[in-house]
């Protein structure tokens, strides 16, 4: 009988069973996500309300700290709600929906990151021609061809795990409906999709890094040109912010998806994955407003304005 009953809901293990823990967890992913939210959606207004943001640089980067909000959003506030009340059940079209928009999200992110070093490449390597290169038409379409590639993927993704049959275990060793973590539940024959997995997902993150180093890698030359000890320092704080992001980004992301299911421990993929869905999100905006005078000199104009 229990082979031939569909499942209908997952049960979240989450990341731990020790009540002793749940209450320090609750309060530590709460504090993180609050700073998340009030640092990405305050860039976000940053930049849209100083007109000396509205550059290619800062397009991408409002567009960057939407990401992060949206699929820390799509994760985290079902993780805090199960450490306060307990409640582990996620419903089969709620796991589906949380794993659609994180997949959205977080591949935005990566394309989002590539569009960054195309647009460091252009002001580094390319000053005199970079108004002409970076248009707003130009901007507009690496957006708008980010998020297309980023909802067509995850499509697949959500398509391809929730055409499988569920009919045993419905308890989702992790704290959200992550695409491993479910596909080891099914019954099915997970090959197939096993290898949908991989390859999508090497193409988006090789794709995106192989655009990130082949900037970075004119860049580079740029710089070893540069004889000047101010231009030297200048262009290296122009990409300092973007480079730390992309390593801290596609490091967890290679580990999380670029290998087999039958390679994955849960218990290590959840501590990487909070790493990856919870902290990421907040420290981006972090990463951008302290080392960069721009956005520093932005907030203090606007605090001094909400001041008067």
């Amino acid at each position: 009988m229990e082979n031939n009953t569909e499942v209908t809901e997952f049960i979240l293990l989450g990341l731990t069973n020790a009540p002793e823990l749940q209450v320090p967890l609750f309060i530590m992913f709460t504090l993180i996500y609050l700073v998340s939210v009030v640092g990405n959606l305050g860039m976000i207004i940053l930049i849209l309300t100083d007109s000396r943001l509205h550059i290619p640089m800062y397009f991408f980067l409002s567009h960057l700290s939407l990401a992060d909000f949206c699929y820390s959003t799509a994760v985290t506030p079902k993780v805090i709600a199960g450490l306060l009340t307990g409640d582990k059940v996620i419903s089969y079209n709620a796991c589906a929906a949380q794993m659609f928009f994180f997949a959205i999200f977080v591949t935005v992110e990566s394309y989002l990151l590539a569009s960054m070093a195309y647009d460091r490449y252009a002001a580094v390597c390319k000053p005199l021609h970079y108004t002409t290169i970076m248009t707003t038409t130009m901007c507009a379409c690496l957006a708008i061809g980010s998020y297309f590639c980023s909802l067509l993927n995850a499509s697949i993704h959500t398509g391809n795990i929730f055409r499988l049959y569920f009919c045993r275990s419905n308890v989702v060793n992790h704290f959200f409906c992550d695409i491993p973590a479910v596909m080891a539940l099914s019954c099915s024959d997970k090959q197939g999709s096993e290898l949908i997995l991989v390859a999508m997902a090497s193409f988006n993150i090789f794709f995106a890094l192989l655009v990130i180093l082949l900037s970075y890698l004119f860049i580079f030359f740029t710089i070893l040109k540069i004889h000047s000890i101010e231009g030297y320092l200048k262009a290296l704080s122009t990409c300092a912010s973007h480079l730390t992001s992309v390593t801290i980004f596609y490091r967890t992301a290679m580990f999380m998806y670029l290998q087999p299911s039958s390679s994955h421990s849960m218990d290590t993929d959840k501590i990487a994955s909070v790493f990856y869905t919870i902290f990421i999100p907040m420290l981006n905006p972090l990463v951008y407003s302290l080392r960069n005078k721009e956005v520093k000199n932005a907030f203090k104009k606007l605090i001094l304005h909400l001041n008067y």
